[in-house]
């Protein structure tokens, strides 16, 4: 009777040692990563990326946040949405949003910019796409200014819409230029020079009308050269210069994409500011 009662508890013992040894054995689930992360790249700094570390791009055709990428384009540029976000630190939620596509389709936005994935990156930290066309541009959550092509369109004595080519005559055609992070075209005016305003009342009561750019430089599509900015004090403020030039907005501009300020008052009086404009003359 005794032996049965020792081989009973020898038993009893055994079982429950294998089930707590299974139990320590079993893989601990993978973390869940945010559907969209921010990534620090060696070249670019932080960046966006979805869950798997792939990153994400903005394309400069979307200035106004509707996707100008549609069909033969998506097969290299793959459209990025989740419809639940969840972010890592250092993101905002209000940042995000969605648009629905011409084609139907439900796409994730940030700052108004739709993203997209490239289809040349190939594993987790590519970064293939950027200023691929000189148009696509990896998205970094705090850009200080992006890069547009779009349509030029400014407005007759009559209010009536016009386009403009890029030479500031009228006709279709593409154009490159500057904007703030939120759309926002930037100017300059042909009667300035190196790196002197000549537009602005030093009672700033003009400023409305084109009101001078003073934001930090230091977070640049890949395209523009941070040595071709500068800062220059015009009665008491700051303003931004490129290749010399000060930089305006136009106050007319009320919705990201506008550049109604191209001829006003005339064509090419306040070009827009782009990597091909010249250096501002000496004064």
């Amino acid at each position: 009777m005794k032996n049965r009662i020792l081989v009973l508890f020898t038993s009893i013992s055994v079982l429950f040692s294998c089930s707590s040894d299974d139990s320590d054995e079993q893989p601990n689930p993978p973390a869940q990563q945010n559907t969209v992360r921010l990534a620090t790249d060696t070249t670019f700094g932080n960046i966006l990326t979805d869950s798997e570390g792939m990153s994400l791009y903005f394309f400069s055709r979307d200035v106004k946040g509707d996707s100008r990428c549609l069909d033969g384009c998506l097969a290299a540029w793959p459209i990025f949405y989740a419809a639940d976000l969840t972010l890592d630190d250092g993101l905002e939620a209000s940042d995000f949003g969605e648009i629905t596509r011409a084609d139907g389709e439900k796409q994730t936005t940030f700052k108004g910019w739709p993203l997209y994935y490239f289809a040349n990156d190939n594993a987790a930290g590519d970064t293939n796409g950027d200023q691929v066309g000189n148009n696509w541009y990896i998205a970094k959550p705090d850009y200080s200014l992006m890069y547009a092509e779009a349509q030029l369109v400014g407005r007759d004595s009559d209010g009536n819409l016009i386009n403009f080519t890029s030479d500031y005559t009228p006709g279709d055609g593409l154009t490159f230029y500057m904007t703030n992070f939120t759309g926002r075209t930037i100017y300059t005016f042909m009667n300035d020079t190196n790196g002197v305003n000549n537009f602005t009342a030093q009672d700033f009561s003009n400023n409305a009308v084109w009101p001078i750019i003073n934001i930090d430089i230091d977070r640049l599509p890949s395209i523009l050269n941070a040595d071709d900015f500068g800062t220059i004090d015009v009665h008491g403020s700051q303003q931004i210069t490129y290749k010399g030039w000060p930089l305006y907005y136009f106050g007319q501009d009320v919705t990201r994409g506008d550049n109604f300020g191209i001829n006003f008052p005339a064509p090419g009086v306040w070009p827009i500011a782009n990597a091909d404009t010249p250096t501002a003359p000496a004064n």
